[in-house]
């Protein structure tokens, strides 16, 4: 664990952690210097702190440069617009059948997601005056990197969801410098590139034909998975590897490109060897493996090149090249080698989730296999052939254990036994005979037997995941703070270096007690003891209100939502927002009105919590809206959480320790009256302080409560009607409620030109303070019913 070259790539790094999370980072960095003050010299100490202090400082800089990009794109483009332009594709094409299905004969082209540099050309907010780089959907899958084309497309920034509670998404940009994205409309060839990329990208559109071609249509999906990282499953076979723990076994993984490789390297050596002039002269052993080296970043690149696949191209090369050299290979130094490289290539490396996790998983490999074997591998030969590769994979997942918990809410319990059965099936047959098949075009009838056998292999597999999900055992728990991140990073590493049982049972003791008091104090923090917090999310155009009441109890207003994308608020910013402020329970979740911008992102999120009752306006289901709204009502009534509408709601209530005033509508909806006009309309006081939230209501409804009561409207805190339209936000409105903040709900890829200019106008000459969630993300405020803060804690 004191390798120099290890601990240098991992300071190297963690740079972007102490660029991310500065306190918690800092802190783990000190602690460990600490550890290893026995271990190390004084310059290697000191080495480290240069390492981690420039690796930080590149991450930083990354990350700035990321949000000018965004700013500068946002600028730039504006709404949704047109675009058309010449472009360079920088990236092989995706393809993402619908669900997985298979496109008919004939329609295959258009299915493709690609990113591009559009070098020249004009939007609508004029010429493209600097290179933008954009992911573009429904391009031809016969595109190649390097091809240049020209295009019309429709065009936006691309929407960060930019929260406090879940991980920055600017690093992602960063690395790839992409900042909008959209849809194809129109393309056509200028030059097709002629370099080692596009042979690549032309190769695998000739395997992904191959493959739709002779695979079995239920196995289709997976075997693209599994040979060219195209992850397009159906939602079922989706969801079951995600909750059987065999996702690993569908992606292009490090396991994949080791068993790829090696098995070429060493078919290579059994070759030479049969070359007697030269396998007298030459140790073909070096050859062999002097030939795996490029080999495994070629393969690396034609399985789509995730993170995971290129560190293992990195490390497996340091392998390869060790034995060219006829030394002997340290799979410690080939895990360093290999991170140090990435980290020097990457600033953001740390922020990759394949690449996070892959290293994490080698990381429990080299450190824990040996010991958990030598313990739980025993008793007679066949039990021990059955215990060894539980053992791996206990090994493997411990390591990714912390990181895992960051990108779901839950781990499943079966998950090694179904590995045990699973991982020979994928990574002993579905993989070689999968990869096999890519090279048996010129003998269709050998390729249709290799396409037989790996679509059994695949379908057994998917029957495991689907055996184990059904049978259940998933354990749920918050996602892990950076403080928590930093104690198991912290606690790693004195388990490493201590000596004897005892000492090391001590450390992990100790570090289990930290991570026991950070999640005590994670779940104090998202609590809000004495005080009145409203919280604006950022889910895009649309409204979700989270509000934090004295005694702790929670209110969520709306959910956000899209009509028509496949991007689902609730499981994108809702829930794991809740999750991560250890919030299991809403007591009341208000429907503002039922439009899908405000109730799609609560259809995944209400099934997840335990809700004690909704207040809905009851127009949407006596107007009908919607068979997705039906079943959310259907699915709390179910469940025999109460319903309330405007007849019971209407006037003053005290919850949580703050008074919540219903003002409209009252004392039920107008049936003659907009959705938006029949919003619920409510002003949340505690102390001398309140803040009004009115939904969608537009000019009507705000007249008709400055006739009924405007002492009623008064408020320091104000959430725009109808994100910032100009349909809202009517001088007599404005002067009645004599808001100090007004807070506008909206995106940057509406469009409808919200919020207003006129609007904002009108709000800078009566001196408010605008907070929007499309400038700098979500927005935080809170009274303790005296005195007043505004934060907008994503804007760092």
């Amino acid at each position: 664990m004191t390798d120099k070259l290890l601990l240098t790539a991992l300071a190297l790094a963690a740079g972007s952690a102490l660029a991310r999370a500065p306190l918690p980072a800092a802190l783990a960095a000190v602690m460990s210097l600490f550890l290893l003050r026995r271990h190390l010299e004084r310059w290697a100490l000191a080495g480290l702190v240069i390492t981690l202090a420039l690796g930080a400082l590149r991450a930083r800089a990354a990350i700035d440069e990321a949000a000018a990009l965004h700013a500068r794109v946002t600028e730039a483009l504006g709404p949704p617009g047109r675009c058309e332009g010449e472009a360079i594709v920088l990236r092989s094409p995706v393809v993402q059948r619908d669900r997985g299905e298979r496109a008919p004969p004939g329609e295959e082209r258009g299915e493709a997601r690609i990113e591009v540099e559009i070098v020249s050309g004009a939007c609508e907010r004029g010429p493209i005056v600097e290179p933008l780089r954009a992911r573009l959907h429904g391009a031809p899958e016969d595109l190649a990197r390097g091809d240049r084309v020209r295009l019309v497309a429709d065009l936006a920034p691309v929407h960060l969801f930019l929260n406090e509670s879940l991980p920055d998404p600017r690093p992602s940009i960063a690395r790839s410098g992409v900042a909008a994205s959209g849809g194809l409309v129109d393309l056509e060839h200028v030059s097709r590139g002629e370099r080692l990329p596009a042979w690549i990208d032309r190769a695998r559109a000739h395997v992904r034909r191959r493959i739709e071609a002779t695979f079995h249509p239920e196995a289709e999906p997976l075997a693209r998975a599994l040979v060219l990282g195209e992850t397009d499953l159906h939602d079922a076979d989706n969801e079951a590897f995600r909750r059987s723990g065999l996702s690993h076994l569908l992606a292009v993984s490090g396991t994949h490109l080791v068993l790829a490789v090696a098995g070429l390297a060493a078919a290579a050596r059994a070759l030479l060897l049969r070359v007697t002039p030269l396998s007298a002269r030459f140790d073909v052993g070096r050859v062999s493996a002097a030939l795996a080296i490029p080999t495994s970043w070629l393969y690396a690149d034609f399985a789509g090149g995730s993170g995971s696949a290129l560190r293992a191209a990195g490390m497996l090369s340091v392998v390869m090249l060790v034995r060219a050299l006829g030394l002997r290979p340290s799979g410690v130094r080939a895990f360093g080698g290999s991170l140090l490289l990435a980290a020097l290539l990457d600033p953001l490396v740390g922020s990759d989730p394949s690449f996070v996790l892959s290293a994490a998983a080698t990381a429990g490999l080299l450190g824990l296999d040996r010991p958990i074997a030598a313990r739980l591998v025993r008793g007679p030969a066949p039990l021990r052939f059955v215990l060894r590769p539980i053992a791996t994979t206990l090994a493997a997942m411990t390591g990714c254990t912390p990181f895992l918990a960051m990108m779901t809410p839950s781990l499943p319990l079966l998950g090694i036994l179904a590995n045990l059965v699973a991982a020979p099936i994928g990574e002993l047959a579905a993989l070689p005979v999968c990869l096999l098949h890519a090279a048996l075009a010129w003998a269709p009838p050998v390729e249709r037997g290799a396409a037989l056998l790996g679509s059994g292999a695949l379908v057994a597999v998917r029957a495991v995941a689907r055996v184990t999900s059904d049978l259940g055992g998933i354990v749920t728990f918050p996602p892990p703070t950076p403080s928590q991140l930093a104690a198991v990073a912290v606690t790693a590493l004195a388990a490493a270096l201590v000596k004897g049982r005892v000492r090391r049972g001590v450390a992990l003791a100790l570090g289990f007690a930290a991570l026991l008091v950070l999640e005590h104090a994670a779940a104090f923090a998202g609590s809000s003891k004495g005080v009145l917090r409203v919280r604006a999310l950022d889910v895009g155009q649309g409204d979700s209100i989270l509000v934090d009441l004295p005694d702790g109890k929670t209110m969520l207003i709306d959910g956000g939502g899209f009509m028509g994308s496949p991007v689902d608020t609730g499981t994108r910013v809702v829930l794991p927002v809740l999750r991560a402020l250890r919030k299991e329970r809403v007591d009341v979740v208000v429907l503002s009105h039922p439009h899908p911008d405000h109730f799609g992102g609560l259809v995944s999120t209400l099934p997840a919590v335990e809700v004690g009752e909704l207040w809905d306006t009851g127009q949407g289901e006596e107007h009908g809206a919607g068979p997705t709204y039906r079943s959310m009502l259907a699915d709390l009534r179910r469940r025999g959480v109460p319903i309330r509408r405007p007849d019971t709601l209407c006037g003053k209530h005290v919850i949580g320790g703050a008074t919540i005033e219903v003002l409209a509508p009252c004392p039920g909806f107008a049936p003659d009256e907009s959705a938006n006009d029949n919003s619920f309309v409510l002003r949340i006081t505690y102390g001398s302080r309140s803040a009004l939230l009115v939904g969608d209501a537009e000019a009507a409804a705000e007249r008709a409560l400055v006739a009924k009561d405007p002492a009623a409207l008064r408020a320091d805190l104000l959430k725009l009607g109808h994100h910032g339209s100009r349909t809202s936000t009517t001088p007599p409105f404005l002067d009645a409620v004599r808001p100090s903040v007004a807070l506008v709900c909206s995106g940057v890829r509406n469009r409808y030109g919200h919020p207003d200019p006129g609007v904002l106008a009108s709000l800078a000459t009566r001196g408010v303070t605008i907070a929007r969630t499309d400038r700098g993300g979500d927005v935080v405020w809170e009274t303790n019913g005296e005195a007043v803060h505004l934060s907008r804690p994503s804007a760092r």
